[in-house]
């Protein structure tokens, strides 16, 4: 068994996920890293920033030896980022030509549709 002291600097592997927070095994611990200990920004989806199994570093905050819980931050190490789960966009050399060599036609045709009604 671990001795767990406020202000340490502990990994976890994530174990859940929750809209309120990411929840990480430390030895025989339990710890919350609360969604407004995740980011000093915005965090919009806890999902974003750690999927299950991840290991994650967080200051210890708050020690429950009592109930072997651990109330985490990860913001305050200032070293945590956002995972990039975007898929890449793949730029072409074409840029707006495409749109433009059809834009005459889009238009024709709507307003053959509009004369029509």
């Amino acid at each position: 068994m671990a001795d767990i002291k406020v202000n340490d600097i502990v990994t976890g592997i994530v174990t859940g996920i929750e809209t309120y927070g990411i929840f990480i095994n430390v030895d025989d611990y339990s710890g919350l890293i609360h969604i407004s200990e995740i980011s000093e920004n915005f965090v919009r989806n806890v999902n974003d920033f750690a999927i299950i199994g991840d290991k994650i570093k967080a200051k210890v905050l708050e020690v429950d030896d009592e109930n072997h819980q651990l109330k985490l931050s990860i913001k305050s190490l200032g070293t945590f980022r956002k995972k990039d789960n975007r898929a890449k966009i793949i730029e072409t050399t074409q840029g707006f030509s495409s749109l433009e060599s059809h834009l005459e036609g889009w238009i024709n045709n709507k307003m053959e549709e509009i004369n029509k009604n």
